[in-house]
């Protein structure tokens, strides 16, 4: 499957990876294929940035030279590049906007979930807002659930902080294998979340950059 590149100059490219895809190679010749295996052929010098989890779809920017690499990554240590995802959610969320900023820990019995710990947690924040609400009535004989769509913005980048977050507010992503229950996560086939904007500036040109991605859920 060929990957979708939405910008593309000398020094960086932003692809969209596909849900079900992992961004770099796993353990094991059954997990080879991945986002950057399949830029390689094309783009010999590419370089993974950051990371998007498997069950994640959407943009991604990929380096392609050791000092793009430098830069890029300098970037996202000082917070400087500006991220949001679209997520769909379980139940009806009541506030219109708002933040969580729970501290997080790998939950090492079960790796590679993450959990909230108060105690030994790293700090980690997202805000919220929520784009639309869809009601299901109470007496309805039918599996399925209220949901509502949100836009979340993730000011740290702690691993499977969205999900976790969501979830920690009673509001698990849909189809989320790790931290849903039964009933959201068998209401969608996949993890109903996908990195839909980035906005930064250029490390090389210094032009303002933003490069948006619209979900197919």
């Amino acid at each position: 499957m060929a990957i979708d590149i939405l910008h593309h100059d000398d020094h960086l490219l932003i692809a969209n990876k596909p849900a079900g895809l992992l961004t770099v190679p796993g353990r094991g010749p059954d997990k080879q294929d991945c986002l950057i295996n399949r830029l390689l052929t094309e783009h010999p010098n590419s370089r993974i940035v950051h990371r998007l989890d498997m069950a994640t779809s959407g943009l991604v920017i990929i380096a392609q030279s050791l000092a793009a690499l430098q830069r890029l990554s300098r970037l996202f240590e000082q917070r400087h590049i500006q991220k949001e995802y679209t997520a769909v959610v379980s139940g009806l969320v009541a506030q219109d906007r708002g933040s969580v900023t729970l501290p997080l820990i790998c939950d090492w019995p079960n790796r590679p979930k993450q959990k909230v710990c108060e105690e030994h947690g790293k700090s980690a924040h997202t805000d919220f807002e929520v784009l639309s609400r869809q009601a299901v009535p109470e007496d309805i004989k039918t599996p399925a659930l209220s949901r509502t769509r949100v836009q979340l913005k993730p000011v740290t980048g702690r691993s499977h902080q969205l999900r976790v977050h969501m979830q920690a507010i009673k509001h698990p992503i849909l189809g989320d294998e790790f931290y849903a229950d039964d009933r959201a996560r068998s209401a969608s086939s996949r993890l109903l979340l996908h990195a839909t904007r980035l906005r930064f500036d250029h490390p090389f040109t210094g032009e303002t950059l933003e490069i948006v991605s619209q979900p197919d859920f």
